[in-house]
C-alpha cells in the first residue's frame, strides 16, 4: 500500500508546523522520469525537520501519469519513514489538472456537457483520461448522448482509476494551499487573488495565475507566496514577494523545485 495515512483533519488547507527548511515541487504534468530524477536529487539533500510540498497539476498532459503518482506516493513513504516525520509534513496541493479530472466524473450534472469536456481536454485532460484507459472520443459521444450514457463513462473511467493502489486517497487528500504555521511562507497551485482573503480564494488558486503575477505588496501577511505553475512555463522566477517554479515540466521542459528557509530565502533550486 501507498498511501502511508494521506489523510489529515483539514479539510482545505494544509499547516506546516515547526518548519526547518520547504522544499516545493512545481508542476510535474506526468512526466515520471523527471519527478523520480528530482526525487532522488532531494533524497541527498533533505535534512531533519524539513518539510515537502508538491504543488499540484501531478496529472495532465503527459503519457506516464500513474507511474507519477506511483512515484509521488512512494517518496512521500520514504519521506514520512525518516526519524521524527509526521504524516502533516509533506503536503500536496490539488492543482488544475486534479480539480478538472475530480470535476470530471460529475459531468453528467453539468450545463453543456459537451462543451464542458472539450474545454477541459483542451486544457490538458485528455492525457489523463487516456492514461487511465478511457478515451476522449467515447467521452465526447457519451456528453452528446446525455447524463445516463455519460454516467456510463465516467464509472467506467473511475473504477480504472481506482485499480491504482492509492490513487484515490491522493485525490481525496489534496489541499487548496499550504502555509507555514509561522506565517512565513504561502504555498499555492497557479494563482491567488491579492484582493481576496485567503478563505475566500476559491478557485483562483487554480485559475487566476495573471493576478498573481501582479502582487508587488506583501499578502496575508507572508513573507513570500511559492506557487508551481507559470502559464508561460518560464523557468524559475523570484520577486521580493514571489516565487514560480515551472520550467515547463510535461512540455519538452525540466521539473523544478525549491528549498526555502522559514525567512522566506531561497536556499537552493534544483531543475532535472
Amino acid at each position: 500500500m501507498h498511501n502511508c495515512s494521506l489523510h489529515s483533519g483539514n479539510p482545505r488547507f494544509a499547516v506546516l508546523r515547526r518548519p526547518g527548511r520547504v522544499w516545493a515541487i512545481g508542476a510535474v504534468h506526468g512526466d515520471a522520469r523527471r519527478l523520480a530524477g528530482l526525487h532522488a536529487a532531494l533524497a541527498r539533500r533533505v535534512a531533519p525537520h524539513d518539510r515537502l510540498v508538491y504543488l499540484g497539476n501531478v496529472l495532465g498532459r503527459g503519457r506516464s501519469i500513474p507511474d507519477c503518482l506511483d512515484e509521488l506516493l512512494a517518496f512521500r513513504c520514504a519521506f514520512l519513514a525518516r526519524p521524527m516525520a509526521f504524516a502533516a509534513d509533506v503536503a500536496m496541493l490539488r492543482g488544475g489538472q486534479e480539480e478538472m479530472w475530480q470535476k470530471l466524473f460529475e459531468l453528467h450534472f453539468a450545463i453543456g456537457p459537451l462543451d464542458v469536456l472539450n474545454w477541459m481536454v483542451d486544457q490538458g485532460l485528455g492525457a489523463t483520461i487516456e492514461a487511465y484507459g478511457g478515451q476522449v472520443r467515447d467521452g465526447l459521444s457519451a456528453a452528446r448522448q446525455g447524463p445516463m450514457a455519460i454516467t456510463r463513462w465516467t464509472n467506467a473511467l473511475r473504477a480504472q482509476f481506482q485499480r491504482h493502489d492509492g490513487h484515490r486517497d491522493y485525490l481525496s487528500a489534496l489541499r487548496r494551499a499550504a502555509y507555514a504555521d509561522d506565517g512565513s511562507l504561502l504555498f499555492v497551485s497557479a494563482g491567488l487573488d491579492p484582493e481576496r482573503p485567503l478563505d475566500t480564494q476559491k478557485d483562483a488558486f487554480w485559475w487566476s495565475a495573471r493576478k498573481f503575477e501582479a502582487i508587488d505588496r506583501p499578502y496575508g501577511g507572508f513573507r513570500r507566496i511559492v506557487r508551481g505553475l507559470d502559464p508561460d512555463h518560464r523557468g524559475v522566477v523570484a520577486t521580493d514577494h514571489t516565487l514560480s517554479l515551472d520550467s515547463g515540466c510535461g512540455f519538452g521542459g525540466s521539473l523544478a523545485a525549491a528549498c526555502l528557509t522559514p525567512d522566506g530565502r531561497v536556499a537552493e533550486v534544483i531543475e532535472v
